[in-house]
C-alpha cells in the first residue's frame, strides 16, 4: 500500500514516492499502540465484550497489531485463507464487525491518524468482511 504520484514541476515530471499508512504513523509501536486502545473499548463494549473471555489478550493484541498492520502497508501478512479460519468458531455477526469498525475508527482517531488514512484503513478492514463474518450471518 505505497502511494505514488506523478507531479509536474518546472515543466519537469517527477515521481513521488509516498509513505505507507504503516510507516506515516510510526509503524509497529504505533499500531500496537492503537490496537490496545481498541481493545480496552472492546472489552468494555456489550457488543463485543464477550468475544474475549477466556482469551489470552497479548497474544491477540500481538498478533491483531500484526494484522492491522499488514492492512495498512507493514511488513506481515495474513492469507485470507488463514483469516477465515481463525475467525470461523467465533460467530461474529454483522453487527459485531460493525461495532469492531467503529471502535476501531475511535482508537485511530484517538492516535492521531488524518481522516483519509483512517478511511483507507477501515476500508481495508471491510474488504475482510466476508470472511471474519459466520457465514451463518450473512
Amino acid at each position: 500500500m505505497i502511494y505514488a504520484r506523478s507531479v509536474i514541476a518546472n515543466n519537469t515530471s517527477v515521481f513521488v514516492v509516498s509513505q505507507t499508512i504503516y510507516e506515516k504513523y510510526g509503524g509497529f509501536k504505533t499500531i500496537s499502540r492503537i490496537v490496545m486502545s481498541f481493545y480496552e473499548m472492546a472489552l468494555e463494549s456489550e457488543q463485543i465484550g464477550d468475544h474475549f473471555d477466556d482469551i489470552d489478550m497479548p497474544r491477540l493484541i500481538d498478533h491483531q497489531t500484526k494484522f492491522v498492520s499488514s492492512l495498512v502497508g507493514g511488513p506481515a501478512s495474513f492469507s485470507d485463507d488463514r483469516i477465515e479460519a481463525v475467525h470461523r468458531h467465533l460467530n461474529i455477526s454483522h453487527d459485531d464487525f460493525d461495532e469492531m469498525s467503529a471502535l476501531l475508527r475511535e482508537a485511530l482517531e484517538m492516535h492521531g491518524m488524518a481522516d483519509g488514512d483512517i478511511d483507507i484503513a477501515l476500508e481495508a478492514i471491510e474488504s475482510k468482511r466476508a470472511i471474519i463474518v459466520a457465514r451463518t450471518a450473512a
